[in-house]
């Protein structure tokens, strides 16, 4: 077990992580669907947590308007059910590559985004179907 220090950790958590998340059940077909080009997706959320974890300002994007494209794309049927299965993947995946203060502040960081994500999925979903299931 190592701490998160750099890069090269980040994408290793990064690329470990989204290769379970490939074959998962629930969160396979949809990131599949979502995703034409896998590298260039790993390398850019591999800036998104290098910027989150160490403040670096390699991420340019729009998390919030890419998960509500999926959500429309998947006929608004995100459920805070895909976030769980979401961080647990995101918590394994730390516990069993990572120790120290990095690895708790992805797994705290990744639990306020995933929250704050789903409730503006919810807050987008059409009147009839804010179920949240």
């Amino acid at each position: 077990m190592k701490e998160i220090e750099s890069r090269v950790e980040v994408f290793e958590l990064v690329s470990t992580f989204y290769s379970k998340v490939r074959v998962h059940n629930a969160l396979g077909p949809i990131f599949n669907r979502a995703i034409e080009d896998w590298d260039e997706h790993i390398n850019r959320l591999t800036d998104f947590w290098e910027t989150n974890l160490f403040f670096t300002r390699k991420y340019k994007g729009n998390p919030m308007q890419v998960h509500a494209n999926v959500d429309r794309n998947e006929g608004y049927n995100i459920s805070q059910v895909h976030f769980g299965h979401w961080l647990e993947l995101w918590f394994s995946t730390i516990d069993e590559l990572f120790i120290g203060r990095n690895a708790h502040l992805a797994k705290e960081r990744a639990r306020g985004m995933a929250h704050l994500i789903f409730m503006k999925l919810y807050s987008l979903k059409p009147v009839s179907d804010q179920s949240g299931q």
